[in-house]
């Protein structure tokens, strides 16, 4: 009897201190708390893309190059002020005004603290970034809305995207000792493909002072209903999931996050959505993804006001400014069979639209520092900032 109680007290003294071990893996993995940089008196001023604060910053800047992250207005979905934060980078030497590269970034998550700069990651999948700079030409990153500044992440929301990177480009516009010019090019790529496409589309409407030449869109996520059906049993999918619910049951009134998800992978889709994809964050996340089984959804994802909203973000087609779609031909995130169903759709619409397959590449090789896709782009975009003609739909 004495054995056994001395062994049911090891018991318990193991499983403690795995709960204890699992709960600080859980706490530590949590994003990081806000930034003072990152606060904005209010209320905010009324005009979007003013700029409230800037500051030099040095990290991973390479040499010939200076930069400032900055702080200002911007408008989400249904037109309400917001803040957002962004990344400027512009060569210390060279012919100013500088022609400008919007680059807005691939999916990192759907809170505040997760945008490239909290993260520290700025240039994480950019491709051709030094290139660039050496081409004299100066690059304009925002985290979007609520991703560094306090709110509302618009994760796959179209207009709340498209509106923090032309605001972006406004509130650039006003950093001292900066000269940029008005040609201006956006890449983007995965969720950053989704919101350069969205950017074009709202240019006119939001920004038209601005000067947009063309839109490079790398693996966009496009027909949102059907992709995220594809990929919602896969863990990755699982992920992404979790994200977009959490970002529209905040912006849209008629979707709600418990209702759409399955009661037995409610509590992990939740804390998977708080988290960051990068780093110890992102491990947790996967971990949990292992642990919800299938699809987080409790229905098809393409029904009900979940799937109309998803619908309603699938980027317009561009028919009135140069448009080019990259898909790597391995991709098992963006699916290439996805991709060119909406590219013929767009076609047929009547986009200007280049789409390029690259044999080989995945979701990330296709944006890798060397590849063919980076030399493509830096002469597509040339090419853009020269006025020579684009290519139409082939």
């Amino acid at each position: 009897m004495r054995r056994q109680r001395r062994w049911f007290r090891w018991l318990l003294a193991v499983a403690g201190a795995v709960v204890l071990a699992l709960a600080g893996i859980w706490w530590w993995s949590m994003p990081s708390a806000g930034d003072p940089f990152y606060t904005a008196p209010t209320p905010l001023p009324p005009a979007a893309g003013t700029l409230l604060r800037s500051e030099p910053y040095t990290h991973d800047i390479p040499s010939g190059a200076r930069a400032w992250r900055i702080l200002y207005t911007t408008r989400d979905a249904h037109g309400a002020s917001a803040l957002a934060s962004a990344l400027v980078v512009a060569p210390a030497a060279g012919q100013a005004p500088y022609p400008v590269v919007a680059w807005t970034h691939g999916t990192t998550g759907a809170v505040p603290g997760c945008g490239p700069l909290p993260l520290g990651l700025p240039f994480a999948n950019v491709p051709a970034f030094p290139q660039a700079i050496q081409a004299g030409w100066a690059f304009v990153a925002t985290d979007y809305a609520g991703m560094a500044a306090p709110g509302v992440a618009p994760y796959l929301v179209g207009l709340g995207e498209a509106r923090s990177t032309l605001d972006a480009l406004r509130a650039a516009r006003q950093v001292r000792g900066l000269a940029l010019a008005d040609a201006t090019v956006v890449w983007g790529h995965s969720q950053g493909g989704h919101a350069a496409l969205w950017t074009g589309v709202e240019w006119p409407r939001h920004a038209p002072e601005l000067r947009l030449l063309g839109i490079a869109a790398a693996a966009p996520a496009t027909d949102l209903p059907v992709l995220l059906s594809r990929i919602a049993d896969e863990p990755v999918g699982r992920i992404m999931g979790a994200f977009v619910l959490r970002a529209y049951a905040d912006t849209y009134d008629d979707v709600d996050f418990a209702a759409e998800t399955h009661a037995a992978s409610r509590w992990l889709a939740r804390d998977m959505s708080a988290r960051c994809l990068a780093g110890k964050q992102a491990l947790v996340s996967v971990g949990e993804a292992m642990l919800a089984g299938g699809s987080i959804f409790a229905g098809a994802p393409a029904d009900g006001a979940f799937g109309a909203r998803l619908r309603e973000n699938i980027p317009p087609p561009l028919t009135d400014l140069p448009a080019w779609i990259a898909q790597g031909d391995r991709d098992t995130l963006v699916l290439p069979d996805v991709q060119r169903g909406y590219v013929q759709r767009a076609c047929a619409a009547g986009a200007t639209l280049e789409y390029r397959e690259y044999p080989g590449e995945d979701h990330l090789s296709l944006v890798k520092a060397d590849g063919a896709y980076a030399r493509d782009l830096l002469a597509w975009t040339q090419a853009r900032f020269a006025g020579a003609p684009a290519r139409g739909c082939r």
